[in-house]
């Protein structure tokens, strides 16, 4: 399944469901609950009783820290 790029609004908070940030990050369910659990990603918003989602802009920020990370250490090496 693919997911449509909806501009980021100024000022506007979108939220996004698990399945749209792993879409988003490439990382499996598992691994992003455990980078939750040990501090490494952002955690999720209680939604409702039985549903989370994530801010859109702490995801992208995660993602573009993990960029700079990367790139960083390909430079060393």
């Amino acid at each position: 399944m693919q997911y449509e790029a909806i501009p980021v609004v100024p000022g506007h908070q979108r939220i996004l469901r698990c399945r749209q940030v792993l879409a988003r990050t490439g990382l499996s369910r598992s691994t992003l609950y455990a980078l939750i659990g040990r501090g490494e990603f952002p955690s999720a918003l209680r939604l409702s009783e039985r549903s989370v989602g994530w801010l859109e802009h702490d995801v992208a920020q995660w993602i573009e820290a993990r960029s700079r990370v990367s790139r960083s250490n390909a430079q060393v090496g």
